[in-house]
């Protein structure tokens, strides 16, 4: 059975390119595993979505192989989640033959997908092609999922879509943490009003600034230490709001 990793250690110097194994049928993903160790890989291993995505961030591979049948929530969702903070090269390989489930990983932001059965060669020419497209993006850019502001007080977290307040967990509803998502995801930048509400409801919504400000009032009664004086979502009068003070972990 393949060891899995819940909190991984910082890969060695002389170590390959480092693959996530997101797979809960053990005897595959021990057999996938064996094979890229023998070639030079390093590789970790997640049998279900939740610890996939809390790999992917503390560890930061270099490609992900994703099965979409796991046993706590769909593939897809674990995609939709790395693609808001992340472009690392994802194969899908699932036994599903549908045309339809290849095309909806594609549009999820899949690089590839292969279909079991398959072959070992055929993997690992997918996997060296993944790489090979991704090489000069992975040496000009590491993206650090997690955002912490500047008085350790306040952690966003796009892997794990969570939010914490002096290391406790806050529970922030879906609309509430597409905010903070879109914000965090621009957090060096001014974010206009009306993209902030395209991305959060919709094309049809950018005039509705006053769903943003009863939001907003919510965000800051959760999370910041004054509410009647925000620190971390500030209010550019006529323009936007800025997430203040945040910087990547």
């Amino acid at each position: 059975m393949p060891q899995l990793h819940s909190s991984p250690a910082a890969p060695e110097a002389d170590q390959g390119p480092r693959i996530l194994i997101v797979e809960d049928d053990h005897p595959l993903a021990l057999a996938v595993s064996i094979n890229l160790k023998a070639r030079g890989y390093d590789v970790r291993v997640a049998k279900t979505a939740a610890s996939a995505l809390k790999i992917s961030g503390q560890w930061q591979p270099q490609a992900v192989l994703l099965d979409l049948g796991l046993p706590d929530t769909s593939g897809l969702e674990v995609l939709r989640s790395l693609r808001t903070w992340s472009t690392v090269p994802v194969i899908v390989v699932s036994a599903r033959h549908e045309q339809e489930g290849k095309i909806n990983a594609l549009d999820e932001g899949a690089d590839d997908y292969v279909t079991k059965p398959f072959s070992t060669g055929e993997l690992l020419a997918r996997l060296r092609s993944a790489l090979r497209r991704a090489a000069t993006a992975f040496a000009t850019e590491r993206v650090n999922p997690v955002l912490v502001s500047s008085d350790n007080r306040l952690r966003l977290d796009l892997a794990q879509s969570s939010v914490y307040v002096d290391d406790s967990r806050i529970h922030l509803t879906p609309i509430q943490w597409k905010i903070v998502e879109y914000m965090a995801r621009n957090y060096e930048s001014l974010v206009k009003s009306t993209d902030l509400l395209q991305a959060v409801w919709g094309k049809n919504y950018e005039r509705e600034t006053n769903y943003l400000r009863v939001y907003m009032s919510q965000l800051r009664h959760k999370l910041e230490p004054d509410p009647s004086r925000p620190s971390y979502f500030l209010t550019e009068p006529g323009l936007g709001y800025r997430l203040n003070g945040f910087a990547p972990a």
